[in-house]
């Protein structure tokens, strides 16, 4: 419908990109563009980062090309991967690397500048999953590529319609030829039905919307910030991430169950476990996003309820050992915990 049309051609703008593809999910976007783009490309390797979302991984794999798995984050690896390739197969050689912006489990930030970098030293294409992101970074709300100045160098970008933008649907924007291929040779765009009108509509009023609503994501990162203290100052086992994903330790699957449970029942909050295999076992943890809406009143009884909950359960205040944050390292920044994170490149 004209309504999908007005929707890709405002995706499109939000990234800065000729065109845009919706697809039914972000799971679907990122599937299909990577099963489908790749094998349209002569002997294209993959290189992908170790903690992408599943999606992200069903699309590599379903490729059926090679693929390079490169540790997380890590700039050495990655130029260790693409430097080989090109010895082993020559310089020319297709190149993909695909790697996120915001790691959702994690709330760590990509080193995307750097990652550039490499791509452009190597001749590689480059893929950002922005689906933790758009509508929250940048001056526009187009991801933290926008953010950090760096979207124009990034070759095809996928995100999500829902989250921020608060309905659902998915979809990738890059160049219009690329864009026309995956249109033409997907089965996950092919053999599926196209999102309502009305869930179109809706979705295009959203991101026009926030692309002007700058006071929202500077007021969602007050909160956060405001959180993350309050969880510290109360002695819980906060991680202090480098975006407006807060991990909230506990390490222990069944536990991890119970809290969520009793929160819900006494407290009348929803929050959502996270054990294995999402995350690795002893890891299990909360995932807690404030939005512009939860007031300083909230957060308070959040915090409150959750030391209840875990003085109830006797849950250890300690970081697992075990975990390992990537939060922390040298190609993170640092997080000032008086300053909130930076939502656009102006700042």
């Amino acid at each position: 419908t004209h309504y999908i049309t007005e929707l890709e051609s405002s995706l499109a703008d939000l990234h800065d990109k000729e065109a845009a593809l919706v697809f039914s999910s972000g799971f679907v976007a990122n599937e299909a563009a990577l099963s489908t783009l790749p094998k349209l490309l002569n002997n294209c390797h993959i290189i992908s980062d170790d903690l992408n979302h599943a999606s992200m991984i069903a699309g590599v794999r379903n490729s059926r090309l090679p693929k390079h798995i490169w540790k997380h984050n890590d700039l050495n690896d990655l130029e260790r991967i693409l430097k080989s390739i090109d010895d082993k197969h020559g310089p020319d050689t297709n190149k993909l690397i695909a790697f996120e912006s915001v790691y959702s489990m994690d709330g760590d930030i990509a080193p995307i500048k750097e990652i550039n970098d490499l791509a452009e030293k190597y001749g590689a294409i480059t893929y950002i999953d922005e689906v933790h992101a758009v509508g929250m970074y940048g001056h526009k709300g187009g991801g933290v590529a926008q953010r950090n100045g760096e979207s124009d160098r990034i070759t095809l970008i996928s995100g999500t319609l829902g989250k921020a933008f608060g309905v659902f649907g998915g979809y990738i924007a890059g160049p219009s030829h690329m864009i026309d291929a995956i249109r033409s040779y997907a089965a996950g765009f092919i053999f599926t039905t196209a999102i309502p009108p009305s869930v179109s509509a809706a979705a295009n009023t959203s991101v026009n919307y926030l692309k002007s609503a700058q006071y929202l994501r500077d007021k969602q990162q007050d909160q956060v910030l405001k959180l993350k203290n309050k969880l510290h100052d109360a002695g819980l086992p906060v991680i202090w991430s480098n975006s407006h994903i807060i991990p909230l330790m506990i390490g222990d699957a069944r536990k991890c169950k119970i809290a969520s449970d009793i929160l819900l029942d006494k407290f009348k909050i929803y929050v959502q476990p996270i054990n294995y295999p999402t995350v690795p076992k002893g890891t299990e943890r909360f995932r807690l996003t404030p939005s512009p809406l939860h007031n300083d009143e909230m957060i308070h009884y959040l915090v409150e309820a959750l030391l209840n909950v875990w003085d109830e359960l006797e849950l250890d205040k300690k970081i697992p050992d075990i975990y390992d944050d990537p939060n922390k390292g040298p190609f993170v920044d640092e997080v000032d915990p008086q300053i909130p994170i930076f939502s656009r490149f102006d700042v």
